[in-house]
């Protein structure tokens, strides 16, 4: 069998700045970005929201060596926070800290948002994780882009970790979505039977002002404008490195598994996005505790028996990726359940949103 190529990895992760008094987010008046920028350089950024910090790793040959690099950066960020007297976590939303007492980053690019989308983007309190994955041209891009939407429904199952939204219990194990969906350009991304298609529609947005440049897209996934990479974007941030380590492993490895399958001329089923918003939909409510829909057989299946599917699915990639430890960690995520599963147990354990933000800023260093 033909052997793989490198498929590149560029992890970004959206980290909560909080008070360890009050256990509210807080602003960090750009002292950690600051900080960061003279050890990182690019690596860190301010977000929209002061008490965000987002970071980045380089462009990274396997997953270990990704794994690597997220040790690193969140262990520099907690020793910056620190400085500051503050304390850091990872998840899709906070508890109970409310959108309106946020203060926002003096940046041009951030007030041109808020100009346009008003509200929409002041209330955008959220935090995800995004995974870049290398790939050998636009074309075969757009071609595992159109194939793997199938699967995002099931990375997103096991990313679920934002349960709560501004002191209420949502309903939902991912709120983040809820949110994010009022901005224009999100969810699924379209489908599109060419490059050329998809810059006609790129520049359709730009000519019309719609956008300002094709990074508003902001889709689940998304071919990057300016890189050779597929981005996925639908992914809550996750509680701990071992957390995301396997959700990115287990991107990488469909993606790799879908080109390999594109190369020997087979290619995997693609679907109407209609049925695969309703597997979205299913996901951001129940994460990994509900069904799916299996289009194939036309019926619901328990989502950790498709998850399980999906395993087997890319075993043969593996191996070759170098991986099979991070991806073999799902097993762990579907018994001990999501982020989100574990913000529920505690707070039904102690009724206190507080103790939530205890575990999830105890859980952000625990791989460190």
């Amino acid at each position: 069998m033909k052997k793989l190529p490198v498929f590149t990895l560029g992890i970004e992760e959206e980290y909560q700045i909080i008070d360890p008094e009050t256990r509210d987010l807080r602003s960090h008046l750009s002292k950690i970005v600051d900080g960061a920028k003279i050890l990182l350089n690019e690596q860190v950024k301010a977000e929209m929201h002061q008490s965000v910090v987002e970071v980045g790793t380089n462009i990274c040959k396997n997953v270990k060596e990704a794994e690597c690099e997220i040790k690193f950066l969140r262990t520099k960020i907690v020793e910056l926070a620190d400085k500051q007297g503050l304390i850091v976590g990872g998840a899709g939303t906070h508890p109970f800290s409310k959108w309106q007492d946020q203060e926002i980053t003096d940046d041009p690019r951030y007030h041109n948002i808020i100009n346009e989308l008003q509200d929409a983007a002041r209330s955008n309190l959220i935090f995800g994780m995004h995974c870049h994955v290398g790939i050998e041209s636009r074309e075969i891009g757009l071609k595992l882009i159109n194939q793997a939407c199938y699967f995002l429904p099931h990375i997103f199952a096991l990313s679920t970790n934002s349960p709560f939204w501004e002191g209420r219990q949502t309903g939902y194990k991912s709120f983040r979505t809820k949110v994010f969906d009022k901005f224009p350009r999100t969810g699924l991304p379209e489908y599109f039977d060419s490059v050329a298609s998809y810059d006609n529609f790129l520049e359709t947005l730009v000519k019309t002002n719609c956008i300002d440049n094709p990074k508003k897209i902001w889709w689940d996934l998304r071919l990057h404008p300016f890189y050779n990479t597929i981005e996925f974007r639908i992914c809550d941030m996750a509680l701990t490195v071992k957390e995301t380590m396997s959700i990115v492993s287990v991107i990488q490895a469909i993606v790799a598994k879908l080109y390999r399958l594109n190369t020997q001329n087979l290619k995997f089923n693609t679907y109407r996005l209609a049925l695969i918003k309703e597997n979205k939909f299913r996901a951001a409510r129940y994460g990994i505790e509900g069904n799916l829909i299996d289009f194939g057989l036309q019926k619901e299946v328990e989502t950790k028996l498709l998850v399980l599917e999906l395993l087997d699915f890319i075993d043969d990639v593996v191996d070759e990726l170098g991986s099979r430890e991070h991806v073999n960690y799902v097993h762990e995520i579907l018994k001990n359940g999501t982020g989100a599963d574990k913000q529920l147990a505690v707070f039904k354990e102690t009724n206190d949103l507080k103790k939530v933000v205890d575990f999830i800023t105890s859980e952000f260093t625990k791989d460190l």
